[in-house]
C-alpha cells in the first residue's frame, strides 16, 4: 500500500511527529512519502490513502485548500474527510457547539461584511477583563493577541487591521490557563489515547508543551461527547479545552485537520495510529 503523507512546500516549524510515523511506517511495512498539497505536481492521486499532518500554511490559503482536500478526496481516500476538513477550516464551526451542549470559551465573532461592535462595547456588555484577539482561520498562533481593559485602544486598532483582511473573533481570556492550563486530549481511531498541557502562544511566540498528563475521567468525557457526532468518519483529533473558575470545561478548539498528535509523548498512541492507518488504507 503507498500512503501520502500531505504536508507543503515550506513548512513554518517542524513537525516533531513526522520523523516518529515515517519510521514507525516503514516498520509496519507501509511505503508512505510526504509530499506537499501546494505542490502542483505532487501524485497524491497516485496513493491509497492521504492523511493530512502538516498542512500548516493552510491558513493563508483556506479556500484553495479546502478545495484541494475536496478534489484529492475524489481522486483517493483523505482522512480525515473532506467535509469534516470543510467544517473545521474556520473558527465559526465554534458557534455550534453550544446547540449540542457543548461549553466553548465565550467568543464574539467579527466578521468583515457584518455590522460590528467596537471592543469596548463588546468587553462593557459580556464583563470580561481580558481578551484574546484572533483570525476565525488561523495556525500556529497567526495574528494571535492578549488584550487588557487597560489596552483596548490597541486592541481596536490591532482588531480594525485583522478586519482588512480577514474576518475575526475576540474571545474572553481565560485565567486557568495560567494554573491548570490549555490541556490537549488526542484522539485515536475512537479513543482518547493521551493528553498533555500547553502554555499559552501567541503570534511569534513559540509553543511549549508537558509530557504527558494524567486524563481527569470529566475530561476524557467531554472530549469523547464533543467528538461524537463525527467520531466514526476520524483517524485522528485533538480536543483543547480549559476549566473556568467554576471548573467547567469548555472547548477552546476541535483540531480536526492537521493538529500536532505530540508522539513523542506517547508511543502507543503512535502505535494505534499506524494500526488504524493501515487498516484504512487497505
Amino acid at each position: 500500500m503507498r500512503v501520502a503523507i500531505a504536508s507543503c512546500l515550506r513548512i513554518p516549524e517542524p513537525d516533531l511527529d513526522e520523523p516518529l510515523l515515517l519510521e514507525a511506517l516503514a516498520g509496519a511495512g507501509i511505503d508512505a512519502r510526504v509530499l506537499a498539497w501546494d505542490d502542483d505536481a505532487a501524485p497524491f492521486a497516485e496513493h491509497d490513502l492521504v492523511v493530512l499532518r502538516s498542512t500548516w500554511n493552510y491558513y493563508q490559503r483556506v479556500d484553495d485548500f479546502v478545495a484541494w482536500v475536496a478534489r484529492t478526496g475524489q481522486a483517493t481516500r483523505v482522512l480525515n474527510p473532506p467535509e469534516i476538513v470543510a467544517w473545521n477550516a474556520k473558527k465559526t464551526y465554534l458557534s455550534e457547539l453550544p446547540e449540542r451542549g457543548i461549553d466553548i470559551v465565550p467568543t464574539e465573532f467579527v466578521l468583515q461584511h457584518a455590522a460590528r461592535r467596537p471592543v469596548a462595547d463588546i468587553v462593557g456588555e459580556r464583563g470580561w477583563d481580558d481578551i484574546v484577539i484572533k483570525p476565525v482561520v488561523s495556525a500556529g498562533s497567526f495574528r494571535t493577541e492578549r488584550f487588557s481593559r487597560e489596552t483596548l485602544p490597541a486592541a481596536q486598532a490591532f482588531l480594525d487591521a485583522l478586519l482588512a483582511e480577514r474576518d475575526a473573533m475576540v474571545q474572553r481570556w481565560m485565567p486557568s490557563v495560567d494554573t491548570y492550563g490549555e490541556r490537549s486530549l488526542v484522539w485515536v481511531d475512537g479513543v482518547v489515547t493521551h493528553a498533555i498541557r500547553k502554555t499559552p502562544r501567541f503570534a511569534g511566540g513559540n509553543e511549549r508543551v508537558s509530557g504527558e498528563v494524567a486524563i481527569a475521567e470529566d475530561e476524557r468525557a467531554f472530549a469523547e461527547r464533543a467528538l461524537l457526532p463525527f467520531a466514526a468518519e476520524l483517524l485522528y483529533a485533538r480536543v483543547d479545552m480549559v476549566r473556568d473558575a467554576g471548573g467547567t470545561l469548555r472547548i477552546m478548539e476541535l483540531e480536526l485537520i492537521e493538529p500536532s498528535l505530540f508522539f513523542l509523548q506517547s508511543k502507543p498512541a503512535l502505535a494505534r495510529f499506524v494500526s488504524a492507518l493501515a487498516r484504512r488504507a487497505r
